[in-house]
C-alpha cells in the first residue's frame, strides 16, 4: 500500500507535467481534501517541492543510468520522487525504493516496476556529492552548474548575464533552491502590521515574516485586510507610490492587476489621499482574483481590457504601474516548476508584449506624473532592454535579489514623464 503522503506528492508531480498546474496553489488543496496535516503535510510539500527543485540534477543521475533512454512520464515522476528521498532525505533506502517502485505499479502497472527498482537501487549506491563528481567531471562550467544547481543551462546565463562579472552567480542559484519563507502584507488603512504575526519585514513597513504556519488561518489574511505578499512586490508598489509627481495625485493604474497583491495595496496607499485605482487585468479569471484581493478598498475599480488598447484617454492618470507579464525567473524559489516550464523562445512572445505595455503607459500617463515598469524576472531581455527600446531614462532603477534582500529578484524602474 502506498502512504497517502507520497500518493498527494506523486500526484502532485504528475499535475505540474499534465496540467501545467503549480505546485503552490495545487499542493494546499490537496492536502485539504487529503486531510493530511501536521508533519504529513510538511513531508509532503518538502517530498513534492524539493523533488522539482532539483528535478535536473536528478534527471541527469536518471539519463546517466538509463543511456537517456525514453521514460514513461509518470514513471520519471516516480524515480524523480524516489531520487529525492534516497540523495536529500533521511529517508531508509529499503523504504524510498519500495514505496516509489509502489509508485509506479499503481501508475502504469505491473510491467515497469522491475526497471524502477533497478535505477533507483543503482541511484542509492552513491552519495549525492559522489553522483555530482561522476556527473560533473571533464564537463563546461555552465553546465557544471546546471547540473550542480538543477537550473536549466539557458536560466544559468541568463542570471549571469543579469548579475554581470562580479554577481555572485552560485550565491543567486544555491538561494533559489531554499524553500522562501511566508511573508504576510499589511494593507495600511485596514490592519497595523503589529495585528500580524512574525517578524518585521527588511525593506517595507508593512510586510510580516513568518516561521511557519498556516497564513489562511490568520483573521486579517482571511478577511483580506492583510495578505501573503513578497516583500519584493511590496517594494515595488511602494515605489510607484512614494514617487513625488508634479500636480494632481487622483487618479492610479495598474495596467496588469492579475492576481491582484499589488493592486491592493496600491488601492490601500492611495485611498487616504483621496485617490482612487483602476487594477486592470485582461484575463477575467485573474480579474476575479483581483476583485477579491481589493473587496475591502471602495476606491479600486476592477477592470478587464487589454493593456494596449484600453479604452483610456491619454495623459489622464498620475501614477501607473505596469508589472507587465514575464518569464517569472525572479521567483524560482518560490515556483520551481517554472525552471522547467519556460523555455528561451518564451522571450520572442514576452517581449514584444512588454514593450507595448510600456509604450501605452507612457501614453496614457499626464506630464509630470510617474510610471513604474516591474518585473518578476532579472532577465536583461525583460529589464534594460525594454527601457531601451522604449527610449526612455528611468529616474530610478532597483533589482532584487534572493541571495541579497532574500525577496524574489524583482525589478522596478521609475519613470517621470517631463
Amino acid at each position: 500500500m502506498i502512504d497517502q503522503v507520497r500518493r498527494v506528492a506523486f500526484e502532485a508531480l504528475r499535475a505540474v507535467d499534465e496540467r501545467d498546474a503549480y505546485v503552490n496553489l495545487l499542493l494546499p488543496a490537496l492536502l485539504r481534501e487529503r486531510r493530511l496535516s501536521g508533519r504529513d503535510a510538511a513531508l509532503a510539500t518538502e517530498l513534492a517541492h524539493g523533488t522539482l527543485r532539483w528535478r535536473g540534477t536528478y534527471d541527469a543521475i536518471i539519463d546517466h543510468l538509463t543511456s537517456a533512454r525514453s521514460i514513461e512520464p509518470a514513471v520519471r515522476d516516480a524515480l524523480r520522487l524516489g531520487c529525492h528521498q534516497l540523495l536529500s532525505m533521511r529517508v531508509p533506502d529499503h523504504a524510498a525504493v519500495s514505496t516509489s517502485v509502489e509508485l509506479v505499479k499503481s501508475a502504469v502497472g505491473q510491467r515497469a516496476t522491475g526497471f524502477a527498482n533497478a535505477v533507483l537501487r543503482r541511484v542509492a549506491d552513491r552519495s549525492l556529492e559522489e553522483w555530482m563528481e561522476l556527473l560533473t567531471t571533464g564537463v563546461d562550467p555552465l553546465a557544471v552548474l546546471s547540473i550542480r544547481t538543477s537550473h536549466p543551462a539557458w536560466i544559468v546565463a541568463a542570471l549571469g548575464d543579469a548579475l554581470g562579472p562580479d554577481g555572485d552567480l552560485t550565491g543567486l542559484l544555491a538561494a533559489d533552491n531554499q524553500p522562501p519563507k511566508v511573508t504576510l502584507v499589511a494593507r495600511p488603512g485596514l490592519c497595523e502590521p503589529t495585528e500580524l504575526p512574525g517578524e518585521p519585514g527588511r525593506l517595507s513597513p508593512y510586510a510580516r515574516i513568518l516561521d511557519g504556519g498556516d497564513p489562511s488561518e490568520i483573521p486579517a489574511v482571511r478577511e483580506g485586510r492583510a495578505g501573503v505578499q513578497d516583500e519584493g512586490s511590496q517594494l515595488v508598489a511602494l515605489r510607484l507610490a512614494e514617487a513625488s509627481v508634479d500636480g494632481p495625485d487622483e487618479r492610479w493604474l495598474d495596467l496588469c492587476a492579475g492576481p491582484g497583491g499589488k493592486a491592493a495595496l496600491l488601492g490601500a496607499l492611495a485611498a487616504p489621499r483621496g485617490a482612487t485605482l483602476v487594477a486592470n487585468e485582461v484575463q477575467p479569471h485573474r480579474a476575479d482574483l483581483v476583485r477579491a484581493s481589493v473587496a475591502n478598498l471602495p476606491n479600486v475599480t476592477v477592470t478587464t481590457e487589454d493593456g494596449r488598447a484600453g479604452p483610456w484617454a491619454d495623459g489622464s492618470f498620475d501614477r501607473i504601474l505596469v508589472d507587465a507579464p514575464c518569464t517569472g525567473l525572479g521567483a524560482l524559489r518560490r515556483r520551481p516548476e517554472s525552471r522547467w516550464r519556460r523555455q528561451p523562445e518564451d522571450l520572442a512572445q514576452l517581449v514584444p508584449l512588454q514593450q507595448a505595455l510600456l509604450t501605452r503607459a507612457l501614453e496614457l500617463i499626464r506630464p509630470g506624473g510617474v510610471v513604474a515598469y516591474a518585473t518578476c524576472s532579472p532577465h536583461l531581455a525583460e529589464t534594460r532592454d525594454v527601457l531601451a527600446a522604449a527610449g526612455v531614462e528611468p529616474e530610478s532603477v532597483t533589482q532584487l535579489w534572493p541571495h541579497i534582500h532574500g525577496t524574489d529578484a524583482m525589478f522596478c524602474a521609475v519613470i517621470r514623464r517631463p
